[in-house]
């Protein structure tokens, strides 16, 4: 503070000290240090800033423990899943037998069960507009049941059935229409009053597996052919839109929620692909890391990571734009993946399998659950900060990428890599040759020329 006096015109310097800058207001707050941001009062900051990026990401792999628990009930292999966003805490399950359940999973506990069909429910689908749940079957049967009680009581007998003309092997819901599309021999549209479909689309296709309505433009809808082809539908059109073909068939297909053109599948030579629906010459990504079939995939709410279940026993998550998995899940009992669901909380990845489990994993596996202290929060906020700065440093991403694999994932991996390697070496040597060959057969006709001439 500066004291000036008009008479004698004298600059007077006092120290100012603020009680509120460095006194706690309880005993319980955290002591308030000044500090100068200045780099070059702070020459180690780097070096300090890695050892605690290097700590960081070694406690997040000592604390990475996906599995959370598992649902048993079930007589038979798992064949689909469903959510509902009324109750973040519900999971439908369709079995071989033609078993559904509803479960509490917070409970971790069957609200109810009931034999929906004869044979397979092949899939299931929660109608927001009319607030029922859909089921399809083996049986050639469209189930709607009502889902609207808080203990799932009315979910004991369906209140309309459709009867199809084929096997059904797919449903998916309008967002905000009445509408239901239904894929088997063809794709059908239907509505919820009526029992025969208002549409029907084919192109020359023995069948269809997975059908999706897209969540963004409402009007689009994507199904996976027999014939290894993706098809594109507008339900406001009388014929498809677009077919790809890929090498091998598709087995699910999942649009993105939050980016209205970006669908994935996942594919019997297995990868999954990414696409832009604007652009289908290319995939937009091709997502590897599985040593089997990709039997089934979905979106997480933010449209940022999606979950795939595979025949060869593992989970895996996926950044939307990464080509490799950030991680895998599994467990010593758990046989073929049959389907996987991300929850609508954006916290929780269900997957289902043949030995007749549910299980539940987070989808973050270092993320603590219940509660969390505002500190906690920071720091973790701050630690991954840290390694996303220091993600590139050999040594931290060494540990990030590090996961143990089951044996016979880690020697098929190893064979795919091999065969890969070795095609590539083919490849470069007949090309090789075929450029080494090419001057000497050229010289080889200008002497015969020259020889008739």
């Amino acid at each position: 503070m500066d004291i000036f006096s008009d008479d004698s015109k004298m600059k007077v310097k006092v120290l100012v000290r603020n009680p509120d800058d460095y006194l706690r207001e309880t005993k319980r707050d955290i002591h308030k240090l000044p500090r100068n941001y200045d780099p070059a009062l702070h020459p180690l900051e780097a070096p300090r800033e890695y050892t605690r990026a290097l700590n960081a990401v070694k406690l997040e792999r000592v604390f990475a423990l996906p599995f959370i628990g598992c649902l048993d009930g079930h007589r038979d292999g798992l064949s689909c899943l469903g959510k509902t966003p009324d109750h973040l805490s519900w999971l439908y399950s369709g079995a071989c037998d033609g078993e559904l359940k509803l479960w509490d999973v917070a409970k971790r506990r069957v609200l109810c069960t009931v034999q929906a069909h004869d044979g397979f429910v092949r899939a299931i689908a929660y109608s927001q507009e009319s607030s029922s749940l859909y089921t399809v079957g083996d049986d050639k049967l469209i189930k709607q049941w009502k889902s609207e009680a808080e203990d799932g009581s009315d979910l004991k007998a369906p209140v309309n059935t459709i009867l199809t003309g084929g096997m059904l092997t797919g449903i998916s819901p309008h967002r905000s229409k009445p509408i239901l599309a239904t894929c088997g021999e063809a794709c059908n549209l239907w509505e919820h009053t009526r029992a025969q479909p208002i549409k029907t689309f084919q192109w020359g296709v023995d069948s269809l597996q997975s059908i999706k309505f897209n969540q963004v433009e409402e009007n689009i809808l994507a199904a996976c052919g027999s014939d290894r082809s993706i098809i594109l539908y507008d339900m406001r059109e009388s014929v498809p839109l677009r077919k790809v073909v890929l090498k091998m068939r598709s087995n699910s297909i999942c649009w993105n929620p939050m980016e209205a053109f970006i669908f994935t599948v996942a594919n019997e030579d297995y990868n999954l692909y990414t696409f832009d629906m604007r652009n289908l010459n290319s995939p937009l990504n091709v997502h590897s890391d599985h040593v089997s079939a990709v039997i089934d995939v979905d979106y997480s709410p933010t449209g940022k990571e999606f979950v795939s279940a595979s025949y060869d026993k593992t989970v895996r998550i996926y950044d939307a734009r990464q080509a490799h998995s950030r991680d895998i899940y599994h467990t010593k009992r758990m046989q073929r993946l049959t389907c996987a669901a991300w929850s609508l909380d954006d916290r929780f990845i269900f997957s289902g399998s043949d030995e007749m489990n549910i299980r539940i994993w987070k989808a973050r596996a270092a993320e603590k659950l219940g509660v969390v202290k505002p500190r906690e929060k920071t720091a973790l906020r701050v630690n991954a900060k840290l390694i996303e700065k220091f993600e590139h440093h050999p040594h931290i991403k060494k540990i990030q990428r590090h996961r143990h694999v089951p044996k016979h994932v880690y020697n098929a991996r190893n064979e795919l890599r091999s065969g890969r390697i070795a095609a590539r070496r083919k490849e470069f040597n007949v090309r090789t040759h075929t450029k080494r060959q090419k001057p000497i057969i050229s010289e080889k006709v200008k002497a015969i020329v020259s020889e008739q001439q």
